[in-house]
C-alpha cells in the first residue's frame, strides 16, 4: 500500500498518464458515485442525480482522454522506431551512409546569392522611419529608443525637495 502512494506521488510529477494515476482516479470517481447514490436514496433529491450524471460524464471523459493519449504515444513511439530503423539502414557494402554531392557554385551565382540575401536582411530606411514616427505618435516610448536625460531627473529631485 505504501508503494502505491509513493508511485501515486511520483506520477503527479510525471508528464502524461500513468497506470497508478488512472487507478487512483477511477477509485475516486467510483467512491464519489457511490456516495452520490447513497445521498440520492437518503434524500430523494434530484440534485444528487444531476451531480451523479455530471460526475459520470467527467469520469468517462477522463478515461477517454487517457486512452487517446496512450494511442498517440504508441503511434509516436512506432514512428520514432521506424525513423531509427531508417537511419540505421545503410548500404551493405559500406559502413557509412551515402552522402549527396554538393554542386559547386560559380562566382556569378555566389554574388547573385549574396546580393539577394543582403537586400532581404537590410531594413528599408523609409519604412523604418515611418514605423518610428507611428510609434512616437501613439506614445510608445519603450521601443522607440527614448532615453531620459539628467535634466529630467533634476526636475524630479527638485520637486521632492520642495515638498
Amino acid at each position: 500500500m505504501a508503494t502505491f502512494f509513493e508511485e501515486l506521488w511520483n506520477s503527479v510529477f510525471t508528464p502524461g498518464t500513468t497506470p497508478t494515476l488512472l487507478v487512483a482516479t477511477n477509485a475516486s470517481f467510483g467512491a464519489l458515485q457511490f456516495l452520490l447514490l447513497i445521498l440520492l436514496l437518503a434524500t430523494y433529491s434530484v440534485h444528487f442525480l444531476v451531480l451523479s450524471v455530471l460526475s459520470a460524464s467527467l469520469w468517462y471523459a477522463i478515461n477517454w482522454f487517457a486512452r487517446e493519449l496512450q494511442i498517440e504515444q504508441a503511434k509516436s513511439a512506432t514512428k520514432e522506431e521506424q525513423r531509427g530503423n531508417r537511419e540505421k539502414s545503410t548500404d551493405p557494402g559500406s559502413d557509412t551512409e551515402t552522402e549527396m554531392p554538393v554542386p559547386e557554385m560559380t562566382a556569378k551565382s555566389r554574388t547573385a546569392t549574396q546580393h539577394s540575401t543582403s537586400s532581404h536582411l537590410q531594413p528599408d530606411p523609409a519604412l523604418e522611419s515611418d514605423n518610428l514616427r507611428r510609434r512616437r505618435s501613439l506614445g510608445d516610448h519603450s521601443s522607440s529608443g527614448y532615453v531620459s536625460t539628467d535634466s529630467e531627473w533634476e526636475k524630479v529631485s527638485e520637486g521632492e525637495n520642495k515638498q
